[in-house]
């Protein structure tokens, strides 16, 4: 009697008001080999979700017609697995002297770690069940310190810092505040780059000052680099907004 195995794959549709969670399950009966699956427009339909063939096929969620989700089309060919998957990560650069078994090692681990990063308009996701938990010497009303003003900044800093704000806006990292809600405000730091490039930090020195120590060994560099003398590949990533995955409480 052939056995039938339930695979469950978790797909999530990008939107700026709220991401659709899909937990599609697929019935497959055993030694049998799948490549990929295909997803009727009919169950798609049913969390308000429409295709368009147009030129360019896209997707929209709900009733926000304007706001567009560009799809994936793969055809199935005989591609050489290494080229289809240095298409995928065309955006990367991979150093010379690797072999082409090398080459496709490594990109298959990255595939394999692909739900780890956030790309584009994809929702930026959350580590869960490992907050941040930070415990204060004082209650409310905080003193001055914990509630003064931002510094003074340029019309070209706040610009920056405004296009920073939006940007977690939209990956639902941050959120606007009421007018009668009393919330402490961290002065914003912006960090500007040789490149022209900018990244926004709050300045917690303040807050530290007010914060119960939790101490804990931090591993030192002269360590790490003996460990990581004998290493064969070195690796550079650069995980943008990686911290903003990380729920402080």
């Amino acid at each position: 009697m052939t056995s039938i195995w339930t695979i469950i794959k978790e797909i999530i549709i990008p939107h700026r008001k709220g991401n659709i969670r899909l937990n599609p399950e697929l019935l497959v009966p055993d030694y049998s080999h799948i490549q990929g699956f295909l997803m009727g427009t009919d169950y798609q339909r049913m969390y308000g979700i429409d295709i368009y063939n147009s030129k360019n096929r896209h997707i929209t969620t709900g009733t926000n017609k304007e706001k567009k989700f560009s799809l994936d089309i793969y055809h199935i060919s005989s591609q050489d697995p290494l080229e289809e998957l240095l298409n995928d990560f065309r955006e990367g650069q991979f150093s010379t002297t690797l072999t082409s078994k090398q080459k496709l090692s490594l990109l298959n681990m990255l595939r394999k770690n692909r739900p780890a990063f956030a790309i584009g308009e994809e929702p930026l996701g959350k580590i869960r069940g490992h907050d941040t938990e930070l415990y204060l010497h004082v209650e409310r009303p905080y003193p001055p310190m914990l509630r003064r003003p931002s510094d003074p900044e340029s019309l070209e800093t706040r610009k920056e810092i405004q296009k920073h704000n939006n940007e977690l806006l939209e990956v639902d990292s941050i959120r606007q505040i009421g007018h009668n809600e009393i919330v402490e405000i961290t002065t914003p730091v912006l960090i500007t780059w040789h490149d022209g490039q900018s990244r926004l930090c709050g300045d917690f020195r303040a807050l530290n000052n007010y914060t119960k120590a939790d101490r804990y060994s931090i591993p030192r560099i002269p360590h790490a680099l003996d460990k990581l003398a004998k290493a064969k590949y070195i690796t550079k990533m650069d995980c943008m907004k990686g911290f903003h995955q990380n729920g402080v409480r």
